[in-house]
């Protein structure tokens, strides 16, 4: 009985292999331009594969617990890919895709419980918060692939850009969740090794770290050093600037553009 139990909390969900479908179905309409509305297509596949991501980084997260220590993961569905899940929807999928359709930025959600006290051993605990930006840059790199290898003879145009502008997204949200900022996952890399005094200083602020990334993102010379810092991994990995902006050129399909990124085949 147990052992069903177990196979079940691990199975993958029907809505997260719901939302793979709609990136597959979009991604091949944004690849074939069989959409009337090629912005609309690139829209419905980066928005969906944004979500895809977001339930990996999550998932890495919780699964590395759960080789860590914390059994009570499977229970509380996180190993099901399902973002439902999640105990902070707003957090963790809405708040995240709001930001890409506002802003194009990737920010990082974060929102799987994990019971610390089961873990033993500081490494676990920064593996633990480790894990889920990793997937983003695993992410990065499955989606900026055909760049790096030199494979983009015969790929079409706006699928081109919806991966460099998808690319830019994941980069972004590694980039911000590896911050050593309360809250995010790049403090909670450095949290094991700090005394028992700062970390309880530094718990309340916890809340407010991502909130205080944001607001510092609004000022126009850390907005301008945090992109260069994204344009600079983008292009080691072979993607242009011309190309991840073209591609939130098509994303944000619903305003007027100035016709630089006009997709001709």
């Amino acid at each position: 009985m147990g052992h069903q139990g177990s196979r079940g909390e691990r199975r993958i969900s029907s809505v997260f292999l719901g939302i793979v479908a709609v990136m597959a179905v979009t991604g091949w309409a944004v690849w074939t331009q069989y959409a009337t509305s090629t912005g609309l297509a690139v829209f419905l596949f980066v928005t969906s594969a944004w979500i895809v991501s977001l339930c990996l980084h999550e998932y890495a997260h919780a699964r590395t617990a759960l080789h860590s220590g914390d059994l009570t993961v499977g229970a509380k569905g996180y190993l099901t890919l399902n973002p439902l899940k999640y105990t902070h929807a707003l957090l963790s999928i809405i708040l995240p895709v709001l930001f890409v359709i506002m802003g194009g930025l990737g920010l990082p959600g974060g929102a799987v419980y994990i019971e610390r006290g089961r873990i033993r051993g500081r490494w676990k605990h920064s593996l633990i918060s480790a894990a889920g930006p990793l997937a983003n840059v695993a992410f990065a790199v499955v989606c900026t692939a055909p760049f790096w290898l030199d494979a983009l003879e015969g790929v079409p145009w706006p699928f081109r850009f919806a991966l460099a502008f998808l690319a830019l997204l994941q980069v972004s949200a590694a980039i911000l969740n590896l911050l050593p900022v309360p809250g995010l996952d790049g403090y909670g890399i450095i949290e094991p090794w700090l005394s028992y005094g700062v970390r309880r200083q530094v718990e309340p602020l916890a809340p407010f770290g991502l909130i205080a990334v944001f607001a510092l993102l609004w000022i126009p010379e850390v907005n301008a050093v945090f992109f260069d810092a994204v344009s600079g991994v983008l292009s080691g990995l072979g993607v242009s600037d011309l190309e991840t902006y073209c591609g939130r050129d098509l994303y944000r399909f619903w305003q007027d553009t100035n016709g630089l990124c006009t997709v001709t085949q």
